[in-house]
């Protein structure tokens, strides 16, 4: 794990390196200072040698300003080292993220990994100045004026010894009951950034169906699950006070009543013994720092543990490393493909044979739950298959570079999905490089070019986030332009039209016809209307095609085929032109 989460550091590793230096140092200056005030006491004020009290006073006022400049360092250099190495975490954990294939995304919740990227990475931030500085400083703290303290009386500084084992004895009790708590706390986060992230995107249906108190009573329970769990921890962790207290109390009346009896037996000097006390709270107080590491740790621990999960969860799908670069034509064919999911003990897809020849237009229908998507999603590889092979252009797909085979395969899946920025920024995701009259030109073919010159700023409006100011409609042709300005060889829409009008739709599957005839076209769509001119229609039933044929070979053959279309004719959702 610590290999994993180090690879982060890169350019801040100087830094990193430097804090503790300078933090030891700082410790090293603060621990001689009692030893020298004692000097200035036994042998200054005592004797009343004021010369060696102006000189020691001096090299005090010196040493205190190094101090002052080394701590003041350190504290600016690690927190320049923490937030730079969390900016490369977060930026190393999202570029992660960025190459997972949906079988990855399947695993981890989008509340998760949001919680990850932000509250996770916060939490190690913090954890790591917390190492390259307190955890330097307590350490060197607690060594150094435990040598100085047996510097000054050996008998006196046993005593340290002796206290310092029961001490860490509790602190670790603590860690260990308090880190599974804090690893549940987390868990609790996801659950509320869930009901945060899904509150917020349907808060238009929310408001329709006037359910705001039914999904205030539900972040109420997720905020309260991890209060109780939280509050919890934080009760445990905060017995780490009443221990340190009681272990510094009991310590000064140890050292009070054996000091005193040393220094009426004439065995121990008063600024001795002032030093010494000195020492012990530097080294209580070194404890104490260290029991905040270890309970910062905790927290950190659960955190990192869930970072570095989804940095060592490598892509379920790469290239090869002699991967094609090319793709001649959108001939598509199944060789006897089978598919699950994973972790599941049934195949979605059973036993695919299908051949599909370039510029062909391919229709897919079925009842809801029949794995269409599945089956259109194994062909730019958001899946791979679990038995069988998919070809492109005679090749196996796994065969293909990832990038060529999905800039040559365009897909528009049923959930339309816009980004904040312009509508050209957007329809760009298809083609950096495009020109205005391309932008142009794959928005008249997706019937959206209408209705993009009548808003104010035309190709230049903004959208909202996830494109909240266009409407279902507009927001799936948009989507079309998009996928076409990549002049793929195949283009896959699943139900890409279902939130425009039939009017609407006829047009597209016109503009495909004459303007896109070399294109190998697959349709999914609950309308008949705009596949019956297909090539060939395929019915989807139980994961397998259980018919395929012409409009009219299906209309003659397959009696739910005809039923369907029978139904929308009457309705007037078959009609085409």
């Amino acid at each position: 794990m610590l290999h994993t989460l180090m690879q982060s550091i890169r350019e801040y590793k100087r830094l990193t390196i430097l804090s503790p230096i300078l933090v030891v140092a700082e410790a090293a200056i603060e621990t001689f200072i009692p030893f020298l005030m004692a000097a200035i006491i036994d042998q200054g004020i005592r004797p009343g040698n004021l010369s060696l009290v102006v000189h020691v006073g001096l090299l005090l006022l010196v040493m205190a300003m190094l101090s002052l400049v080394m701590g003041a360092g350190a504290s600016w250099v690690s927190s320049q080292a923490a937030a730079g190495y969390a900016k490369n975490l977060r930026q190393d954990l999202f570029y992660h993220i960025q190459t997972f294939s949906f079988q990855n995304l399947d695993r981890f919740s989008t509340s998760s990994l949001v919680t990850r990227l932000t509250t996770d990475i916060t939490n190690i931030q913090t954890a790591y100045q917390m190492l390259i500085r307190i955890a330097f400083r307590a350490p060197s703290m607690l060594i150094f004026s435990i040598i100085m303290a047996f510097t000054v009386n050996a008998e006196m500084a046993w005593l340290f010894v002796i206290v310092v084992p029961f001490l860490a004895l509790g602190l670790m009790l603590i860690v260990s009951k308090s880190r599974p708590l804090f690893r549940q706390v987390f868990k609790r986060y996801d659950q509320l950034n869930r009901v945060v992230r899904e509150n917020l995107r349907g808060i238009r249906v929310v408001k329709t169906y006037g359910q705001q108190d039914a999904e205030t009573a539900k972040f109420k329970t997720a905020s309260g699950n991890i209060f109780k769990v939280f509050s919890k921890a934080q009760r445990i962790v905060a017995l780490n006070m009443p221990l340190m207290q009681l272990v510094i109390n009991t310590t000064m009346l140890l050292l009070s009543w054996f000091g005193a009896k040393l220094i009426v037996g004439q065995q121990l000097e008063v600024g001795q013994f002032v030093s010494l006390f000195s020492y012990s709270t530097s080294i209580l107080f070194s404890l104490n720092m260290l029991s905040m590491i270890f309970s910062q740790l905790s927290v950190s621990q659960a955190s990192a543990e869930r970072v570095v999960e989804v940095l060592n969860s490598d892509s379920a799908i790469v290239d090869k490393p002699t991967a094609l670069t090319s793709v001649a034509t959108g001939d598509i064919d199944f060789d006897d493909v089978s598919f699950r999911y994973p972790d599941t003990k049934t195949d979605q897809l059973q036993h695919i044979d299908l051949h599909i020849k370039s510029g062909q237009t391919i229709g897919i229908i079925g009842e809801t739950g029949t794995s269409k998507s599945t089956l259109v999603e194994l062909i730019p590889r958001l899946y791979d298959v679990t038995a069988g092979a998919v070809r492109v252009a005679g090749n196996d797909v796994l065969d293909y570079d990832l990038k060529t085979l999905r800039d040559n395969v365009s897909v528009v899946l049923q959930t339309t999905t816009l980004f904040s920025g312009t509508i050209r920024d957007n329809l760009k995701w298809g083609d950096a490089s495009a020109t205005d009259e391309e932008i142009q030109h794959a928005a008249k073919l997706a019937q959206a070019d209408g209705f993009i010159q009548t808003l104010p700023q035309g190709y230049d409006t903004p959208l909202e986030q996830t494109g909240q100011n266009v409407s279902g409609g507009q927001k799936q042709r948009l989507t079309i332009a998009r996928a076409l300005l990549k002049h793929p060889k195949i283009l896959i829409l699943d139900n890409a039209t279902s939130a425009t009008d039939t009017n609407t739709e006829a047009k597209i599957w016109q503009a495909f016809r004459n303007e896109m005839p070399d294109v190998t076209k697959l349709i999914i769509t609950q309308r008949l209307g705009g596949i019956v001119d297909a090539d060939q229609i395929l019915i989807m039933a139980g994961g397998r095609i259980a018919a395929a044929g012409t409009h009219r070979d299906l209309l003659a053959t397959n009696e739910w085929y005809r039923q369907l279309y029978e139904t929308q004719t009457k309705r007037g959702g078959g009609q085409h032109d």
